[in-house]
């Protein structure tokens, strides 16, 4: 599974992904390409970012659920604290 996390994470597109959903949680495909393209200037396809969130999801970083017709991203970051307490030990200062 860490192996998931940090293929994820190399990318910078995904990356800003993140950041875009750690800033506001719960975006649809169109909102998050809405502020890919607007606020980061990226002008990637709806099919791209779409396949981005698809790595994102089978790392466990990002949950999906749907209301109605729409399908909403939420930011996981679970995945990432696991990785993270790997390393980390508790009797440190």
């Amino acid at each position: 599974m860490p192996d998931d996390v940090f293929k994820a994470l190399a990318d910078p597109t995904r990356r800003i992904i993140l950041d875009e959903l750690s800033e506001r949680d719960g975006q649809t495909l169109f909102e998050i390409c809405t502020r890919l393209a607007t606020k980061h200037g990226l002008g990637s396809s709806r099919q791209a970012v779409s396949q981005h969130l698809a790595v994102l999801e089978a790392a466990g970083l990002v949950r999906t659920r749907r209301q109605g017709r729409y399908k909403f991203h939420d930011i996981d970051t679970e995945p990432i604290e696991r990785v993270v307490a790997r390393w980390l030990r508790k009797d440190r200062p």
